[in-house]
């Protein structure tokens, strides 16, 4: 019987899971007060003021898991396999994955803000 049951339960967090993330394609996430935030962030001068930001803002889980998918994204441009990002960073393959399809698939974003990092020089 719990066998049972915790398939079932199984089963349903994976549909929830589903859910989720189709619910990410589909809602229109575009609003007048998440636009304010980023307006806001915008107008941050430096490291030290988003920060202070953002520790404001958010939850320390939630800059954590924030810094835990940036940090995925900057391995899997690496070329890293998932389970190798997995391992590293301590997220999930299901994050490690669903990370990859944003970066991929998703609005450009990851790829804008890759490519205004700084490349290490190259040695000569």
């Amino acid at each position: 019987m719990a066998l049972r049951l915790s398939a079932t339960a199984s089963r349903v967090r994976e549909s929830v899971r589903e859910h989720e993330t189709m619910d990410d394609y589909s809602h229109d996430w575009r609003t007048r007060h998440l636009d304010d935030v980023f307006e806001a962030i915008l107008r941050l001068e430096n490291v030290d003021e988003a920060r202070r930001f953002f520790r404001d803002l958010c939850t320390l889980s939630e800059l954590e898991a924030i810094a835990q998918r940036w940090s995925v994204v900057r391995l899997l441009e690496q070329g890293l396999p998932y389970q190798e990002v997995s391992r590293r960073t301590g997220a999930s393959t299901t994050t490690v994955t669903r990370v990859a399809h944003w970066l991929k698939r998703g609005e450009g974003g990851y790829r804008l803000a890759l490519d205004r990092l700084p490349r290490p020089e190259t040695a000569v």
